[in-house]
């Protein structure tokens, strides 16, 4: 499929099917995010696949909703603080930005795979924290419930804004 097929594609799969993806298929996605472009490549990210029923069950604590707990698995997107590129000019720190890319990376590679995910970031970080085995300077920026959509689960209709509310040519 073209690429623009694929982002026509990908959606945010809020019913999962209880089957967990393939291992070779998993592997492929994530190596996809591996090669995600990052400032200055220091790649600051760090991914969690979440996977045994007592993690998952840990991690559903910090998004309790329904169908969050019906994905067989999740990938927890981190930022390294201490591995990201600061921007001189002003102490933005890019980690968040490098981490969203390759997030990106991973729903794009999973639609093409045949999987589904959503992007999960209003979840109570504290919570994710204690469900993980986290560095000192490692913040869950992300988390990814991933597998196949439910049998019924649709694409609703895309509601985006048209080019030129969000282009500006000079």
């Amino acid at each position: 499929m073209n690429f623009t097929t694929l982002v026509q594609r990908r959606y945010s799969v809020r019913d999962y099917r209880p089957e967990v993806p393939e291992e070779e298929v998993l592997r492929g996605i994530l190596d996809t995010a591996r090669l995600a472009p990052s400032a200055c490549n220091r790649q600051p990210w760090h991914f969690y696949v979440v996977r045994s029923a007592a993690a998952r069950e840990a991690l559903a604590g910090a998004y309790p909703r329904p169908w969050f707990a019906t994905a067989p698995l999740y990938i927890v997107l981190t930022v390294r603080h201490d591995e990201e590129w600061v921007r001189p000019s002003d102490g933005h720190r890019h980690g968040i930005v490098d981490a969203s890319i390759a997030a990106e990376h991973i729903c794009l590679a999973a639609t093409e795979a045949g999987l589904g995910t959503c992007w999960v970031c209003a979840f109570d970080v504290e919570a994710a924290r204690r469900a993980l085995p986290l560095g000192t300077d490692e913040e869950p920026v992300i988390i990814l419930p991933i597998g196949y959509p439910a049998e019924g689960s649709v694409a609703p209709e895309k509601n985006r804004k048209t080019l030129g509310e969000i282009v500006t040519e000079i």
